[in-house]
């Protein structure tokens, strides 16, 4: 399943790694793709939406809904 989100604070190479990260901490298998300059975040995983959310604002980032 792929989930689209809207990430407000990414600003570098760090923040993309660290959103990577905060997903693969829920799914180890997770395809993610972030495009820092439209702050889209795309993820293929079988995971839940809110899960995927959840893990992307405890790395202190903004997810619109």
């Amino acid at each position: 399943m792929q989930h689209q989100f809207s990430v407000q604070g990414m600003t570098c190479g760090h923040c993309e790694r660290a959103v990577v990260h905060a997903v693969r901490e829920v799914d180890t298998e997770a395809v993610v793709r972030v495009d820092l300059g439209s702050g889209q975040v795309t993820v293929e995983s079988d995971k839940s939406r809110d899960a995927i959310a959840n893990a992307i604002r405890e790395e202190g980032y903004q997810v619109a809904a």
